[in-house]
């Protein structure tokens, strides 16, 4: 009896300590580090198109570039760190969650963000050849911003999987702050495929098919992908609150500061930063993405879960923008709380064309084929995330 009292009191101080260890367990700093630079990257991004829509392009020393730019240097930081502590350093549990690449051991999504950051900082120079040659570019998708974009890319995906990593090994509340830093870089990812498919989604396309399949290709992926990781009830709908946040603070705290074009031509009077639009209501489907998880449990994966979250993904995104895109279109939205009110300073608007109508507006047989292969994308891209998010879920190391 007693040798069975000291096993058990043994056992229960173990229990214990791994609690209080649970408790006090930190994220490592170069964990931090790369999340960092998925932020830093976001609001440059953010900051250079208002930047280019307001004052144009000026010179590649601008604060926006150098933000971008820090993201690269950041994630570079955080990699080589993580890779070359790992290679030299003595730990045998290091050694054992990571990869070996070239002779190097790291975490893979270290190896993915450390490619990250050197395309973006090799694309620096190649972007500045091509405005030197080719003048301003008000493009978004520029053959030097993909490559850009290549870069932003692998470091939130090797950010995301470095916490998959950790998140997929941790258990008890380090498990649950993990959580949370998962879900605040996956409504980063949000927020940068809404802006990179920004050309596609202005209010007056909101009543074309054109706008719903760009929706339906950027957004499914970071949501479900991620959401089959996390551990919260309500991932999807976190991510695209983060997202909806991000967007709404870009709106209504840019234009407090002062801007004028330095290109010509100018159609409109430019005083102050011009915002990016109001988000698109994103966070609908996700929170209809949640539920519909929620329900199907055990089956959720499968193409039949694949089919029913792509149809319920692309009714209730469509349910809330189309009436959504009336309003923003009517008198009532031209503020600075909605801020349809707000034009680039080259855009021709109540110059040469009115802006408050809605433009490519397709014929009734048109916007239903339109529509339908709108419908199979989103199956297509939730089956993907769903694919990606079951690998993400095995990810250790």
């Amino acid at each position: 009896m007693g040798n069975a009292a000291a096993t058990f009191d043994l056992r229960e101080r173990a229990n214990v300590r791994s609690i209080a260890a649970e408790r006090t367990a930190s994220i490592p700093w170069y964990v931090w580090c790369l999340a960092a630079a998925t932020a830093a990257d976001w609001f440059g991004g953010y900051w250079d198109i208002s930047w280019h829509i307001s004052i144009g392009r000026d010179t590649f020393w601008t604060p926006a570039h150098m933000m971008i730019y820090l993201a690269g240097v950041l994630a570079g930081v955080a990699s080589g760190y993580a890779i070359l502590s790992t290679s030299f350093g003595s730990s045998d549990e290091a050694k054992d969650t990571s990869i070996s690449v070239w002779g190097f051991r790291g975490p893979l999504g270290c190896f993915m963000a450390a490619w990250g950051g050197f395309a973006m900082l090799t694309s620096a120079p190649f972007d500045n050849w091509w405005h030197n040659a080719y003048g301003l570019d008000v493009k978004i998708v520029s053959l030097p911003h993909s490559m850009l974009g290549l870069g932003e890319l692998m470091i939130e995906f090797g950010a995301m999987l470095l916490v998959c990593a950790h998140l997929n090994r941790a258990t008890g509340a380090y498990q649950r702050k993990l959580d949370w830093l998962l879900l605040a870089i996956g409504g980063i990812v949000v927020a940068g495929s809404a802006t990179f498919i920004l050309e596609s989604t202005p209010m007056e396309f909101m009543h074309n098919p054109g706008f719903y399949r760009a929706v339906a290709m950027a957004f499914p992926i970071p949501l479900i992908a991620i959401s089959a990781v996390s551990k919260s009830r309500w991932p999807a709908t976190t991510m695209a609150a983060i997202y909806t946040a991000l967007f709404l603070a870009g709106l209504w705290i840019f234009p407090m500061f002062p801007a004028a074009p330095k290109l010509g031509p100018v159609y409109q009077h430019i005083t102050h930063m011009v915002p990016l639009w109001f988000p698109v209501l994103v966070i609908v489907p996700a929170f209809a993405l949640d539920l519909l998880r929620a329900s199907m449990g055990a089956k959720w994966g499968g193409w039949k879960s694949a089919v029913a979250a792509g149809c319920v993904f692309l009714a209730a995104f469509v349910a809330a923008q189309w009436p959504f895109g009336d309003f923003l279109i009517s008198p009532a939205a031209r503020n600075a709380i909605f801020g349809a009110n707000y034009f680039t300073f080259f855009d021709p608007a109540v110059v040469l064309y009115n802006p408050y109508r809605f433009v490519l507006e397709p014929t009734s047989a048109a916007l239903a084929r339109g529509m339908a292969l709108a419908l199979v994308i989103s199956i297509v891209f939730c089956s993907l995330g769903m694919a990606l998010g079951n690998w993400m879920r095995t990810v250790r190391r």
